[in-house]
């Protein structure tokens, strides 16, 4: 039987680093820049064409797994933007994490919150940065596996976070120990930060006192010594026609059956913004596939609600988790944030080629058939069968889970609320008939007979709540257990998933369906 047609995986890709950009606070396109670098330089130290390879898919996700770090951030240093901006600025220097990090995070606050920021840096950060480099690195690595890339991009993206010096990171790796992906990786970041910040001289300056600390010093001397061309190239028209043109050859490819996976690979990413979003995309897709199925949907129509459903909140990682997890009202400005999310989404998946059929799907999930949604505020007919079906799947499945502002709904109050918006002509009648028709059947699924990695229902119980970033204390509370006994239920999950992150726990949770 004949494989079928194959998708460019660097064509996905490319749109998915800019969930990336949007989820570390990086200028649009800075992770295809600094892609375009790492690929230049591997090729001018002499590396071969498929450790080019691993090095350039390396670059490209590298800040991917920041995202599963955002709700630890947040509780901490509020804005998780501004931290990850200021951090991507911060060497390796106490007297620079102070001006620079703890001085951007707590701008504009009170003195007494100020002070615990600068506490809890001085006393906490070294433990803090830890838990971000694990939850960053772990996740990038089992995001690597599901979409199916190399042994070396997956062990690239273990070890981006560890440092030359071996003073940081959360292997304690050093020197030749370090992955050379990992390493042109971070030479290459670094570079298109400060590119970015001050230009040519800036990168030499940053670079050079920065080698032999967290850089490679001898990756820092290639790069330094043909600066004006690397920076050059990276700057030379469309980023990411250049970034394809760099691909070593054979690209990179995957079946286009295999596109919904990739799409719950990054959807499932993109849910680990809040601990009240894990699993959303994909319950959203099963809904919106169901529906689209039961309403007579051709197969090409079905894969597009599908993957839009998959990848309908990757717009979601540039909103501050202050906003998402907040549990009163929005302000003005909040709430127009969060009307942006939408937009951003559509935009991430208009750039690629694969994707954009799904893009104005994608975009348009909040949008109501009486105008009275966003984010262009269309109305009937401007709004397709597809994207009517996604607002009703998406509606059903917020409103059946907590959020910060309010408990579940059961699944009859939602109903209700959905056969209202519809007689009041803002939901379809028809899609939220499909809709509730799938979660009905949803509903009445058999028990899965086996759990994954061993796991016993107990523990698929504590895994559930580790997901959603309870402690170890509160984990005891909730099932009326000691702590002593919710730590070891932790201890024995992290062991049989391979997980040492909430992040990762969480991302383990949502491949394998254990959140539903």
């Amino acid at each position: 039987m004949p494989p079928g047609p194959t998708l460019r995986l660097a064509d996905l890709l490319a749109s998915v680093s800019l969930v990336s950009d949007l989820g570390f606070a990086l200028p649009p396109e800075e992770s295809m820049r600094s892609t375009i670098m790492a690929t230049a330089l591997a090729r001018r130290i002499g590396l071969s064409e498929p450790e080019v390879s691993d090095v350039m898919y390396t670059t490209l996700l590298q800040h991917l797994g920041c995202i599963g770090f955002a709700h630890e951030t947040s509780v901490v240093y509020g804005d998780e933007s501004v931290f990850n901006a200021a951090a991507a600025r911060v060497g390796d220097d106490v007297g620079d994490v102070i001006d620079t990090l703890v001085r951007a995070t707590a701008r504009g606050r009170r003195p007494l919150d100020w002070a615990r920021v600068v506490a809890h840096t001085l006393l906490r950060g070294h433990q803090f940065g830890g838990a971000f480099a694990t939850a960053r690195c772990e996740v990038g690595r089992e995001t690597a596996r599901r979409l199916g890339l190399s042994t070396g991009v997956g062990r690239g993206l273990d070890e981006v976070a560890e440092a030359w010096n071996g003073k940081s990171g959360m292997r304690g790796l050093a020197g030749d120990e370090i992955s050379p992906a990992a390493r042109i990786a971070v030479v290459a970041a670094t570079a298109s930060r400060f590119d970015e910040i001050g230009g040519p001289e800036a990168v030499a300056t940053v670079l050079r006192r920065r080698a032999g600390g967290l850089l490679d010093p001898s990756i820092v001397e290639v790069f330094v010594r043909h600066l004006p061309d690397v920076l050059a190239g990276a700057h030379d028209g469309d980023p990411r026609e250049t970034l394809l043109a760099a691909e070593p050859t054979p690209a990179r490819t995957v079946r286009a059956t295999q596109l919904v996976d990739v799409a719950g690979a990054i959807g499932d990413v993109a849910d680990l913004k809040s601990t009240f979003t894990l699993g959303h995309s994909s319950r959203v897709s099963a809904l919106a596939s169901a529906a689209a199925r039961a309403l007579g949907l051709d197969d090409a129509a079905q894969t597009t609600v599908t993957v839009a459903a998959l990848l309908h909140d990757a717009g979601r990682v540039g909103i501050p988790n202050a906003t998402w997890e907040q549990p009163r009202r929005l302000t003005a400005a909040q709430w127009e944030q969060v009307r942006l999310h939408p937009y951003h989404s559509e935009r991430i998946l208009t750039r690629s080629e694969v994707l954009n059929p799904m893009a104005p799907i994608a975009g348009m999930h909040h949008e109501r058939l009486d105008g009275s949604g966003y984010h262009r505020g269309a109305h009937g007919k401007e709004i397709p069968l597809e994207a009517r079906i996604l607002a009703a799947a998406d509606a059903f499945e917020a409103m059946t889970h907590e959020r910060p502002h309010r408990p579940a709904h059961d699944a009859g109050r939602a109903a209700d609320l959905l056969h209202a918006d519809a007689a009041a002509g803002r939901l379809d009648p028809d899609a939220v008939a499909a809709v509730l028709g799938a979660a009905g059947m949803a509903a009445e699924r058999r028990a899965v007979p086996s759990l994954p990695a061993g796991l016993s229902q107990r523990e698929v119980e504590v895994l559930r709540l580790v997901s959603r970033g309870l402690s170890n204390r509160q984990i005891a509370e909730q099932l009326v257990v000691s702590r002593r006994t919710a730590e070891h239920h932790v201890q024995h999950i992290y062991a049989k998933i391979g997980a040492s992150s909430r992040a990762a726990a969480a991302l383990f949770a949502m491949e394998h369906g254990l959140l539903r």
